[in-house]
């Protein structure tokens, strides 16, 4: 495993994870409709809910991929695939980085709408949607990632 190059840090609320996956829903509406949705796991589940709660999507599948251990990214683990090619369905992840577990998803669903909340620089263009851009420099804090704590002003972690 390597670890990646992350200089800054982007921490993202409950409260804003809703907003951008409720935004997503918005671009998505008028694209579908959908069969049903594909959520990457574990990444994609709470967006994939909010979407499928917006969109009144009913059928949720997921995928299961490792790449990812803290902030080191490894080799890809299928735990669980899913039949067909994904026409009509709907891909959703919390987020495109480098675009390796993407490809592999793309790879066995090319059919699928394939739709992140966030993207970086070097996995947009696998994405079919996405609602908000970060540079390639940043780690996105997830709010299943994180708890709340006293933490010292940007000015002196800088330091």
């Amino acid at each position: 495993m390597s670890e990646a190059p992350y200089n800054k840090g982007f921490p993202v609320s409950w409260e804003q994870m809703h907003r951008d996956a409720r935004a997503l829903a918005w671009r998505l509406l008028e694209k579908g409709p959908y069969k049903g949705i594909i959520a990457i796991t574990r990444g994609g589940l709470v967006p994939a809910a909010i979407i499928a709660r917006e969109l009144d999507i009913r059928l949720i599948d997921t995928v299961c991929v490792r790449s990812y251990s803290d902030k080191s990214r490894g080799e890809l683990e299928w735990l669980k695939g899913i039949e067909g090619d994904g026409t009509d369905m709907l891909i959703i992840d919390d987020l495109v980085d480098t675009g390796k577990t993407a490809k592999a998803v793309r790879e066995k669903l090319p059919n699928a709408h394939f739709a992140t909340v966030y993207a970086k620089p070097l996995g947009r263009e696998i994405v079919d949607s996405f609602v908000t851009e970060v540079s390639q420099d940043t780690w996105i804090y997830f709010p299943w990632d994180m708890e709340l704590s006293v933490n010292a002003p940007i000015s002196e972690r800088a330091r």
